[in-house]
């Protein structure tokens, strides 16, 4: 009797230190978990975790950051864009998110210039910019921008009735421009007939769709522009190159004559065929991974057989439906052999060349319209001209961020797996239980 009482006091001992100590415990690991934050990335390649170009790029950056998210409430879009934010926020605690429904603010979403669901405008040191790919690599890349030291001109050539980044006409660029000064770039105008040379300090030279002729003077400092390594952004349009034949023939690009139409497009647009629409890119880094649908109104196809020392690669060219119309534009459009150049047609293409320890970037566009205040709304014009500008000024190197995904994202098992892995969870694992259970309590119960 003395013994079985002396061992149930010990059992109601145990029993006790093991409630006691059990509380103690989860104590200790809520008050660890209130004060103390750690996280494990157990995925293949550490895809959850910022990778170490994004962690070097924040802590360059000594001031906050503001993220307004424009996004609604369904879908699951705002938690991709919190969980994307909080790997950043980890790393730089002076990160802000905010988010926005855009239908419940639309004057909010006007005045930030936002056009989609999940957009978020960043903002860092009185500069902002509008990031709509949700993406590691997007979003340090925008920061990088914001970030950087040192100015950026983007200069456009004047006095020859270009699209001008100042005024307000449908045939402008004050738009564009507006866009540029918002991501931290400044832009100026320059007439080349009331300055000796092109400022040195420029970043990017545009040539915006001239429609009167350059003099001799003119060209002279262009072509010394490009010798000493300047970027260059030439948007043209089908038509006259105002003596600008020297230039191109210099980069070994040729203007063919003639507007680029494309039914399958004026079937999309519901407007005239010379109405561009482009789907489909290639690797150019202008347009890697982009996905949006563009729009170049009256195009002109280019052909480029680079000088000696230069590199050429094609940024954009149309759907094979489409051809280069040499004669007059009807309402019945026909492909008439030896006369129209068959498609696919080349209206953007990009020139490269090494020069000591840099690279010089020159990129020429058939179409000058798609950027033009009328249609830089139009699908993803606008991105599109980021893009280029961001890579004429090599911004685009500034961060690698590398892709890291899983090898096996999907699980395939056969019917007969799947019946054995059902089986033994549903069933032999809860039965196995139910009888080491039983058997355990009969033992204890004969004793």
């Amino acid at each position: 009797m003395r013994s079985n009482r002396k061992s149930r006091f010990q059992l109601r001992l145990a029993s006790t230190s093991f409630v006691v100590l059990l509380l103690i415990v989860v104590g200790m690991l809520m008050w660890l978990s209130r004060d103390y934050h750690w996280q494990f990335d157990w995925t293949h390649n550490h895809r959850n975790t910022l990778s170490e170009a994004s962690r070097s790029l924040l802590k360059t950056l000594d001031k906050p950051v503001l993220i307004t998210a424009f996004a609604r409430d369904a879908a699951g879009v705002r938690q991709n864009i919190a969980e994307l934010i909080a790997r950043y926020q980890k790393y730089k605690p002076d990160i802000a998110l905010d988010f926005v429904n855009p239908d419940t603010d639309p004057a909010r979403v006007r005045a930030a210039g936002v056009r989609l669901d999940g957009e978020l405008v960043i903002e860092y040191s009185n500069r902002k910019e509008n990031l709509s790919q949700l993406s590691e690599e997007a979003f340090t890349n925008a920061l990088a921008r914001l970030g950087r030291g040192g100015e950026r001109w983007v200069v456009f050539v004047t006095g020859h009735g270009e699209r001008s980044p100042d005024r307000q006409a449908n045939f402008d660029l004050s738009s564009w421009a507006g866009q540029l000064t918002k991501r931290g770039l400044k832009t100026r105008s320059i007439a080349l007939g009331g300055n000796t040379a092109i400022p040195q300090n420029t970043t990017v030279l545009v040539i915006a769709s001239p429609r009167v002729k350059f003099l001799a003077g003119e060209i002279k400092q262009i072509e010394q522009y490009l010798a000493r390594g300047g970027n260059l952004l030439w948007l043209a349009d089908p038509g006259p190159l105002q003596n600008l034949d020297r230039v191109a023939e210099s980069l070994g690009v040729e203007f063919q004559r003639g507007v680029v139409v494309d039914p399958a497009s004026q079937s999309l647009t519901g407007t005239a065929a010379n109405f561009i629409v482009i789907t489909h890119y290639g690797t150019h880094p202008v347009v890697q991974g982009f996905d949006l649908m563009t729009v170049f109104p009256e195009a002109a196809g280019l052909n480029v057989q680079a000088p000696t020392g230069w590199e050429q690669q094609v940024i954009l060219d149309t759907a094979p439906s489409s051809w280069i119309e040499t004669g007059a534009q009807t309402d019945k459009l026909r492909f008439d052999p030896g006369q129209d150049i068959h498609g696919p047609v080349n209206i953007a293409v990009s020139l490269t060349r090494k020069l000591e320890d840099r690279e010089q970037r020159v990129a020429i566009l058939g179409d000058g319209d798609f950027l033009s205040n009328t249609f830089l709304g139009n699908g993803g014009n606008l991105e599109l001209g980021m893009n280029l500008v961001n890579w004429l000024g090599s911004d685009d190197a500034y961060i690698n961020v590398p892709v890291r995904t899983a090898p096996d994202l999907n699980l395939t098992l056969a019917h007969s797996a799947q019946i054995s892995i059902v089986f033994g969870f549903l069933v032999l694992l809860p039965v196995g239980l139910l009888a080491s259970g039983i058997t355990i309590w009969w033992r204890r119960r004969k004793r």
